[in-house]
């Protein structure tokens, strides 16, 4: 870790955080696409397994940009962290747009695999880093100018 994080509360509790939210979130998220893969290539055959595939890794994708910006952001105090992490989301939801519409047309996915298996990985990578949020022993105000002590 950094000199500065080691002085800064809020950056020590955001990159503690994020990496509560990556363990949480990584082998549950990566089981549902899995899982997507082997449900949707039995109904629908190869389209359907790599829909499904194509869904799970972009689902996987968007959760890790979040965690990797809140990373970045986590020195620049909660205020930037949080415009940070509202940036992220709208630009995540365009990219999410214009990459499905580029797909649409793909012949060698079936669409609905890919979306239900996007929705699916989305839910649990969410739901599993709320979890890790609500696990994680974090101060939720700290005072200005206290430091933690590790005593």
């Amino acid at each position: 870790m950094s000199e500065n994080s080691d002085r800064n509360p809020h950056t020590e509790a955001l990159l503690t955080l994020a990496g509560a939210m990556f363990r949480y979130a990584i082998w549950p998220s990566l089981a549902v696409g899995a899982l997507g893969v082997l449900v949707f290539g039995l109904i629908n055959g190869g389209a359907g397994a790599f829909g499904a595939g194509v869904g799970a890794a972009l689902a996987i994708a968007s959760s890790l940009l979040t965690l990797f910006l809140m990373r970045k952001s986590a020195n620049a105090g909660p205020h930037m962290a949080m415009a940070a992490s509202l940036g992220g989301f709208v630009l995540k939801l365009l990219a999410l747009l214009l990459i499905m519409a580029a797909l649409k047309g793909v012949d060698a996915l079936h669409p609905e695999s890919l979306g239900i298996t996007m929705i699916a990985v989305v839910v649990v990578a969410a739901g599993a880093e709320a979890f890790a949020f609500r696990r994680t022993k974090l101060p939720t105000i700290i005072p200005a100018g206290e430091t933690r002590s590790d005593g």
